[in-house]
C-alpha cells in the first residue's frame, strides 16, 4: 500500500490508507485511544482500541479507514477536522524517549537559546520553525524563477579564497600543502562575480553562502545566505530596478504585503536629515500591526570615512565606482576625499538594511586610487588586489550588482526578531554551532599535518619571544 499524506485524507473518505508520521499527542480513554498524527502536511486524528503503547514524538505507521466525523465532533481549528482515521494497525517505527529536553508545542521563544540549539533537530519540529524554513525554500525558488526568466546564469564561486579587505574579519583556513599559509572563507563573492563580468557572462546570480568573523547579534551571524547578482552594461537605476522587481515577485509569491510600489528613493543626506539614520521604518502604526513590508532605497553615500586611527576607509565597498566624472576625478587626484560620493545603493525595509550594492569600478587606475586614498603602498595594493587590477586591464565592461540577505529579508516579513529563526542549524549568540558544539580542539595529528602549534594564553608572551 502506498503512503497517504495527512492532507490527502480529506480526499480518501471511506478508503483504507497508510499514514507515516510523528505522534503529536495521545489521549488514552481506556478502551479507546486517540492519537493526533503529524507529518509534513499537517495533523489528523486517529482513533483505535488495544493499540501498542507509544510515546509522544514516536515515529509510527498507521493503517486504517478514513471516516467522516460526526457533525458535533468536527474540529474547526484543524484542516482535517472533518475526518478521522479508524486505526486497524499501528506499527512503531522509532520509539521516542518519554521525556523530551523541552516541549515542542508553542513558539519556543521562552526556552534558553543554548538548549534549543543543542537539540535543534527537536526545536525544528515546532510549527513556527517548520513554516519559516518552508517559506525560505519557497522564497528562494521564486528568486531563481525570476532570474532565470531574465536570462541570468547561476554560477557558484569558490568557498576557499584569499583574504582581502571587504569590511569584516575573515575566517582563515590553514593549508596543509603550503605550511604557514592560509585560505580565507568568503565574506561575499564580490571579486569573483566581478571577474565573471570580465569573463563575459554579463548577467550572473547565485544563492551564495557568506562567512564573516563579526560578533553575532540579532540580525547578524557568522554565516548567512544572500541573493547575489552582477550585471554588465548597466547603470545604477538598471540594477535597482532588477532588485526591486525580484524582491516584489519573490515576496508576493510567499504571501507578503508590500506598502509602496515602486519603492521610494532617498539620498543619504535626506535620510539622515529626515530620519536620523540610513536604516529607517516608513510604516504607519496600522501597517506595523498588519506586518506590511515598507521598502525604500538610499543612494548617494559618502565613499570614505575616517576609521579609529584617523585614516580613510571605505563606507561600503572598495570596488565601488565614484558617482560621475567629477567624483572620479577627485578620487584619481586624491582630493576632496570627504566629499567624494559613491554609486552605492542600499535597500531598507522596516528599519533594517536588507540589500546593498553599487556600480563597480572597472578601471584599473580608479581601483588603485581607492587603495591609495586608504594609505596602501604600491606593493600592498599589488598583494591585495593586483589580480583585479590586472583583470581590468584586459577589457572589463561597466558593471554593477547587489547582494540581498535571505534571512534578514524573511525575518522582516515573518516578524521574527532573530536571524537564526530562519536558519536550520544556526550559531548561538556566543558563536558555537548547533548540535555539534564547535569550535573544538584540533588533534595533535591534525596540527602536525598543518605544521601548527597551539600555545596556551598564559604562555603566549614567553613563546612569542623564544
Amino acid at each position: 500500500m502506498d503512503r497517504t499524506l495527512v492532507s490527502d485524507t480529506l480526499k480518501t473518505v471511506g478508503k483504507d490508507v497508510k499514514l507515516n508520521g510523528w505522534v503529536d499527542t495521545i489521549r488514552d480513554h481506556g478502551k479507546v485511544t486517540f492519537i493526533d498524527l503529524r507529518d509534513r502536511t499537517g495533523l489528523v486524528q486517529c482513533v483505535g482500541s488495544k493499540l501498542p503503547k507509544v510515546t509522544s514524538e514516536s515515529v509510527v505507521e498507521i493503517i486504517g479507514k478514513v471516516a467522516n466525523r460526526p457533525e458535533k465532533l468536527v474540529n474547526p481549528n484543524l484542516d482535517t477536522g472533518k475526518v478521522e482515521v479508524q486505526v486497524k494497525k499501528l506499527k512503531i517505527l522509532a520509539l521516542s524517549a518519554e521525556q523530551l529536553p523541552f516541549p515542542i508545542e508553542g513558539d519556543g521563544l521562552d526556552i534558553e537559546e543554548e538548549l534549543r540549539l543543542r537539540y535543534r533537530y527537536l526545536d525544528l519540529r515546532r510549527k513556527r520553525l517548520q513554516k519559516n524554513i518552508r517559506i525560505r525554500s519557497d522564497y528562494v525558488q521564486a528568486v531563481r524563477k525570476y532570474f532565470f526568466s531574465k536570462d541570468f546564469v547561476e554560477i557558484e564561486t569558490p568557498i576557499l579564497t584569499k583574504s582581502t579587505p571587504e569590511g569584516s574579519r575573515d575566517f582563515i583556513v590553514p593549508s596543509r600543502i603550503y605550511p604557514g599559509k592560509f585560505y580565507a572563507l568568503p565574506q561575499s563573492p564580490q571579486q569573483y562575480k566581478q571577474l565573471l563580468m570580465t569573463a563575459g557572462f554579463e548577467n550572473y546570480f547565485q544563492i551564495a553562502r557568506c562567512i564573516r568573523d563579526e560578533d553575532p547579534r540579532a540580525d547578524r551571524s557568522y554565516e548567512h545566505t544572500q541573493i547575489d547578482i552582477e550585471m554588465s552594461f548597466v547603470e545604477r537605476e538598471d540594477v535597482m530596478r532588477t532588485v526591486e522587481e525580484n524582491t516584489i515577485f519573490a515576496l508576493e509569491k510567499v504571501g507578503a504585503k508590500i506598502a509602496k510600489k515602486p519603492f521610494p528613493v532617498f539620498t543619504y543626506n535626506e535620510a539622515m536629515k529626515k530620519f536620523g539614520s540610513d536604516k529607517f521604518d516608513l510604516r504607519s502604526e496600522k501597517e506595523k500591526k498588519e506586518n506590511v513590508m515598507s521598502f525604500a532605497w538610499v543612494v548617494d553615500f559618502p565613499f570614505f570615512k575616517r576609521n579609529k586611527e584617523g585614516k580613510w576607509t571605505f563606507t561600503h565597498n572598495p570596488f565601488s565606482a565614484p558617482l560621475g566624472d567629477k567624483h572620479e576625478k577627485w578620487l584619481l587626484q586624491g582630493k576632496y576625499v570627504d566629499k567624494i560620493v559613491t554609486s552605492q545603493y542600499d535597500l531598507v525595509c522596516n528599519g533594517y538594511e536588507i540589500a546593498g550594492g553599487s556600480i563597480r569600478t572597472h578601471k584599473p587606475e580608479v581601483l588603485e586610487a581607492t587603495y591609495k586614498v586608504m594609505g596602501y603602498k604600491k606593493e600592498e595594493i599589488k598583494e591585495s588586489v593586483g589580480h583585479m587590477i590586472e583583470a581590468f586591464s584586459y577589457g572589463t565592461p561597466p558593471h554593477g550588482g547587489c547582494a540581498q540577505g535571505v534571512e534578514r529579508t524573511l525575518m522582516t516579513y515573518l516578524g521574527e526578531d532573530y536571524l537564526r529563526e530562519l536558519q536550520a542549524f544556526p550559531m548561538t549568540g556566543r558563536g558555537r554551532t548547533a548540535v555539534m558544539d564547535a569550535p573544538t580542539k584540533a588533534t595533535s595529528e591534525q596540527l602536525k599535518e598543518l605544521k601548527l602549534k597551539v600555545y596556551r594564553k598564559m604562555n603566549y608572551e614567553k613563546n612569542r619571544t623564544s
